[in-house]
């Protein structure tokens, strides 16, 4: 979270487990510098990626270590299952942990119930907890509707998350409910690769305007043609309150 503004541009790195070395995740030291030179407030990574020594070159970087995963092969691609511990994540220096949590999923209730007791070892560690909620399942008509997005919101924070990490809804006026729901901290997830960068800063410039705290932006980041650049005039709308015009300019 930065000094002054309050807010976060987090760059999530953990798809290795579901999707493989994507491109962009293929030289992790190289993408964790460049992501970090263009101003990123942390990045989210699975325990075996956080590379000794890393974070002893260039621009300091925040480390949030994942704790759950699920791969495309599983029977059930929305599950998700706890992957290592959160005293794990101290003994490689993380500054937070994060979990995954698919509400709506079959396995919803297993879900739920790592994500209490993983709260509960945060606070005792007072290590914070970011919680990926995303409303997906059988019930779920679309991934983006608010009203199973501020569902999901919620009930990351009744279950003792710190910060909440969601899909945005497309529009200031319904993602507004989410942020009126949720009593934490929400920050937007980036989603697939979308086809243009005006797309990408517009979605973050709407999030920003109704109350979000920041963004996590992997692929539409990892996968730009210069991340470093990107990550700029994402800092530009989230740290500096610029405008999707002014934020262009950092990719020019």
């Amino acid at each position: 979270m930065d000094k002054k503004s309050k807010n976060m541009v987090i760059v999530p790195m953990d798809h290795g487990v579901s999707m493989g070395p994507i491109k962009g995740l293929v030289d992790m030291p190289s993408i964790v510098d460049r992501v970090a030179e263009g101003g990123a407030d942390a990045v989210i990574l699975h325990k075996g990626m956080v590379i000794p020594g890393f974070r002893g070159y260039g621009r300091d970087i925040g480390l949030i270590v994942h704790l759950s995963a699920g791969t495309g092969l599983s029977p059930d691609p929305n599950n998700r299952v706890l992957i290592t511990s959160v005293e794990q994540a101290i003994s490689l220096s993380a500054d937070a942990v994060s979990i995954h949590i698919n509400v709506g999923a079959n396995t919803e209730p297993e879900m739920l119930k790592i994500l209490g007791s993983t709260a509960e070892i945060c606070e005792k560690w007072e290590m914070p907890l970011l919680a990926m909620m995303y409303p997906r399942g059988e019930k779920v008509d679309s991934e983006h509707n608010v009203k199973w997005v501020k569902l999901a919101a919620r009930i990351g924070a009744e279950l003792g998350a710190d910060i909440i990490k969601t899909n945005y809804t497309g529009d200031i006026d319904s993602f507004r409910e989410v942020i009126e729901g949720c009593p934490i901290p929400v920050i937007i997830a980036g989603g697939p690769k979308m086809g243009n960068d005006r797309e990408v800063l517009e979605m973050a410039w709407g999030a920003m305007n109704v109350g979000a705290k920041g963004v996590s932006i992997g692929r539409n980041v990892f996968q730009h043609e210069n991340p470093t650049k990107m990550v700029r005039a994402l800092s530009k709308i989230v740290h500096e309150g610029k405008t999707v015009q002014e934020a262009l300019k950092e990719l020019t």
